[in-house]
């Protein structure tokens, strides 16, 4: 052993000698009010039951035995599990002050650089300033601007679906990023994939790896990170460099065509065109607030990665939703025909439907509304850290404790008209029964709700009409085989496979209107 690896080692037993003292100084007194949990050990207490891939299915499991509140804790650290819509409302929504703040992320948030993004900002000023520059430019109202291109986007991936069937899951990926990197920076599909994506998914899977659970210790000891002797700190420079590359670049080419005049519009212009006093701390905020949207935008493969650095969703969910939806037509053909033939009374066999025709088509919205509750994007929702200790329903919640909102539970909620496992959207559209709306979840809650939401249900809407407009979705000629979703935070299908037929005189029509695109 070198004189290094000594030095290491002294610092990690000195640095868990501390943190322990302060554990026990932490914790004596409180175990009569905790919440119900998994039996603890101790000085460790529970949190190691606590396995983290697909930890939704057994925390929903456990919802029987332990009730709405599940509670974790050892090691330092304490995680409140929330099974219940009342829970969430009374924590998340009514308690918005405690409840709004992000967990630490010792490497990847302080000293990679990446806490400066707008979702794992704290609860105070700069991140309020933040959301304002994100309501400013996604608002229900300023995002109408953006549905021409979300269509012509739209008919790009019909197209590509045509000329390359079988690799529908990527076409899918592809679209996904490419109306973020468009609305956000007013990109070209060129420049797009030429000169960003591949940068992005690079930086993505670095941080996708940084993330992992032990992948440095110094998110169980923050006291390393002062350690600047100690190996990670180079892997942490490196990995800072590369995310200010990510957030930086495409920054400095909306400047280049601004000061041009050729800057076509995009959110990242719109909000440079703000008037503020203080323009360096403005263009600081702008630069994260798009960077938020861009690095989600540009990468859906590392799912710990997009959690942290897409507070926004955006991508993460039409990805997500657009895969469940083909999933769920392959499987469900009597629900594909009723869907199509709703589109078919809405728009002729002669065009493509445009977003406008298709939001008020109330099967179409049960659809939609079951794709977000059959397999959520974030069957956990992105965590929060009270600000403070408090009490609820006599038991107490230390500060810091990362909250954790369970999205499953409440999608899997049992129902004594429709099994909570089948894609049902008729569910939806049952006024006798008190089924809980996934709009009220699946984009999050509180003051963290996620900003970018309508954007979001318009790429999903107009994306699922135009498929089933063009296309009949079938399941391979040996079957479906239902695909394994991921395990991590986000939960997406893996590829599958499935065949998507265009219907007669479609493919004409698809191939029409892309000749005819500006994109």
């Amino acid at each position: 052993m070198g004189l290094p690896d000594i030095q290491i080692v002294v610092a990690l037993f000195l640095a868990f000698l501390g943190f322990h003292c302060y554990l026990l100084a932490k914790t004596t007194g409180r175990d009569a009010s905790r919440f119900p949990g998994p039996p603890s050990l101790p000085l460790i207490g529970n949190i190691w039951r606590l396995n983290p891939k697909r930890a939704w299915l057994e925390l929903t499991s456990l919802k029987e035995k332990h009730g709405d509140i599940i509670y974790y804790h050892g090691l330092g650290n304490s995680v409140l599990v929330l099974n219940s819509i009342d829970a969430i409302k009374d924590l998340l929504e009514k308690r918005n002050n405690t409840y709004s703040d992000r967990p630490v992320f010792t490497v990847v948030g302080d000293m990679m650089g990446l806490g400066q993004s707008m979702p794992l900002l704290p609860n105070g000023p700069e991140w309020r300033a933040c959301r304002k520059l994100a309501h400013l430019a996604l608002s229900p109202s300023a995002v109408t601007k953006y549905h021409h291109i979300q269509e012509e986007l739209t008919v790009l991936l019909l197209k590509e679906i045509l000329d390359a069937p079988g690799e529908f899951n990527s076409h899918v990926r592809l679209i996904a990023g490419r109306i973020i990197l468009t609305l956000t920076y007013g990109l070209s599909v060129k420049d797009a994939d030429d000169n960003y994506i591949t940068d992005a998914e690079k930086t993505m899977k670095m941080i996708g790896e940084a993330v992992v659970p032990g992948a440095f210790v110094a998110d169980l000891l923050p006291i390393l990170k002062h350690f600047t002797f100690l190996p990670f700190h180079k892997e942490a420079a490196k990995g800072r460099d590369m995310i200010e590359n990510l957030v930086s670049k495409p920054m400095a080419h909306v400047h280049r065509e601004m000061t041009s005049g050729i800057a076509p519009k995009s959110l990242t212009r719109d909000l440079l065109e703000q008037d503020f006093e203080d323009r360096e701390t403005h263009e600081h905020r702008v630069k994260w607030t798009s960077g938020s949207l861009y690095g989600a935008g540009a990468e859906t493969v590392s799912q710990h990665a997009i959690a942290l650095f897409s507070g926004l969703r955006e991508d993460n969910q039409t990805y997500t939703t657009v895969l469940v939806f083909i999933l769920a037509m392959a499987m469900y053909p009597d629900v594909q025909r009723k869907a199509q033939k709703e589109v078919s009374s809405r728009v002729s066999s002669t065009r493509l439907p445009k977003l406008a025709e298709v939001r008020d088509l109330p099967y179409l919205e049960a659809v939609v509304k079951e794709c977000l509750r059959w397999r959520p994007a974030l069957p956990l929702g992105l965590a929060r850290s009270t600000a403070t200790d408090d009490i609820y329903n006599g038991y107490f919640i230390p500060k810091g404790t990362v909250v954790m909102p369970n999205a499953w539970a409440l999608a899997f909620t049992p129902n004594a008209e429709y099994d909570p496992q089948e894609f049902i959207p008729e569910r939806f559209l049952d006024e006798s029964q008190d089924i809980l709306d996934p709009m009220t979840y699946a984009f999050g809650f509180g003051r963290r709700i996620c900003p970018g939401k309508a954007l979001a249900e318009n790429s999903i809407y107009i994306i699922l009409a135009n498929l089933l407009a063009a296309f009949n979705i079938l399941p391979p000629e040996d079957g479906i085989r239902p695909p394994e979703f991921g395990p991590n935070l986000i939960s997406y299908p893996e590829p599958f496979e499935c065949r998507l037929v265009p219907k007669p005189g479609m493919d004409q029509v698809v191939r029409m209107s892309a000749a005819e695109s500006s994109i």
